[in-house]
């Protein structure tokens, strides 16, 4: 017997159709000796809508009572399931985030979680009931109703997983497991049976949209065993325990599963990047912390950053991306910062990706860079910017070359599946 943590996401959730597939699911599961708790997604969209009645309520509302707006997405979802196993025979209940409580700091809208007092939520698990727990929800010191950010049910459920000492954490979304690259772009991509906890780290960081990178945080740090499979299966199909999708685990147990990890995991697109060039900016000390001074005081994020050789006059060109989201705000506040940094010219550009390698074994492999680079010259795709880590190696493009840089280095690095079509 083991003791697991379900996750459902909002597609999962979507309609009392496709909740009454998660019962069973859920059911079985139980059914089959494990000690479960489920933590459950708003209904897809339904974030989306609630915080749109924030907005048209008040365009600068308070973040505590925006909080108790979006949690409540959740709430009906986690009430909906408890009774629909209760429907089929099981025992099940509700827990809300202010009754297990999950306690957070006071960060509305995108509180971090300090701690979960889990011992009634054990009690009920031990006594064979299945406890539907909503994501995404927490309170604060005060007592009020947190969120934390969006995405945040996943880091919920590792959260929740870790309080009670679970077995494993199962991911449940719209897709079947991790795979070296999106399927959509390669039809020859492969599904991964296991990953370190840093390459779905990078993984997330850099575009993968399967997991929320905190939750891969949090999970590496509280040494939760996380499964990503699919909630879209028929209702006979293999459990969990015998139909794994993908495991993310520490690199010691990886090495338990597989004899001989493969060189690169995956290939990792995000489009979702905007380029910035600053122009004759003076080479001299502290004239790039004028710059990026200002975008972190903002909670700007920046990601690549290449500073030219100076030129004669003592000037050089600085290049750095940051979100497509934060782009307008990049622009005005150095734009305000002009005189202070000294620039001539701004240059933007947001029809750029940002294209990585992802893999462990680079750690003792050398040639992984050139690789990267001669696919992409043989192909004539001009690299823009280039930043690296102990396990990863981007790469800015142009985002009409995309899907072709993607396809050829998936191909280069022998990650295509020989038995795809």
């Amino acid at each position: 017997m083991a003791r697991i943590v379900m996750k459902f996401g909002g597609t999962s959730m979507a309609g009392t159709e496709r909740i009454r597939r998660v019962a069973n699911i859920v059911r079985r599961q139980q059914a089959a000796g494990h000690e479960v708790a489920v933590v459950v997604s708003a209904m897809a969209g339904e974030t989306d809508r609630l915080v749109g009645f924030c907005r048209e309520a008040n365009a600068l509302y308070d973040p505590a009572e925006y909080d108790v707006v979006v949690a409540a997405g959740e709430q009906v979802t986690s009430g909906l399931l408890a009774l629909t196993l209760q429907a089929m025979g099981c025992k099940a209940r509700s827990w809300l985030g202010w009754q297990l409580p999950i306690k957070t700091d006071d960060a509305h809208a995108k509180a971090r979680i300090e701690d979960i007092d889990s011992d009634a939520l054990v009690a009920s698990m031990q006594a064979g009931e299945i406890a539907v727990i909503p994501g995404f929800q927490g309170l604060d010191p005060a007592g009020r109703v947190t969120t934390l950010g969006r995405g945040g049910s996943d880091t919920s459920a590792v959260a929740v997983a870790a309080a009670v000492k679970a077995d494993r954490c199962d991911i449940y979304t719209d897709v079947d497991g991790v795979y070296t690259t999106d399927p959509r772009i390669v039809a020859k991509a492969r599904k991964l049976p296991s990953v370190t906890y840093e390459e779905m780290l990078e993984l997330a960081s850099v575009g993968s949209k399967v997991l929320q990178t905190r939750s891969v945080s949090l999970a590496m740090k509280e040494g939760v065993r996380v499964q990503v499979l699919s909630s879209f299966v028929d209702d006979d199909a293999p459990l969990a325990d015998d139909l794994p999708g993908t495991m993310i685990v520490s690199d010691e147990e990886l090495e338990g599963l597989e004899m001989e990890h493969q060189l690169i995991t995956g290939i990792a697109a995000d489009k979702n990047e905007a380029k910035v060039t600053l122009t004759r900016v003076a080479d001299r000390p502290g004239a790039v912390a004028s710059i990026f001074g200002p975008l972190a005081a903002a909670n700007i994020n920046v990601d690549m950053i290449i500073q030219n050789v100076a030129k004669d006059k003592g000037e050089t060109d600085v290049t750095f991306t940051v979100t497509q989201a934060d782009l307008d705000r990049t622009q005005a506040l150095l734009e305000e910062q002009k005189e202070t940094i000294g620039f001539y010219r701004m240059i933007t550009d947001s029809k750029v990706t940002k294209i990585s390698v992802v893999g462990v074994g680079m750690r003792s492999h050398a040639g992984i860079a050139a690789t990267m680079f001669k696919t992409l010259a043989d192909r004539r795709i001009n690299i823009q910017a280039i930043s690296t880590s102990e396990i990863k190696v981007s790469v800015l493009i142009d985002a009409d070359e995309t899907e072709l840089a993607v396809r050829v280095l998936h191909t280069a690095y022998g990650l295509d599946a020989t038995d795809a079509g």
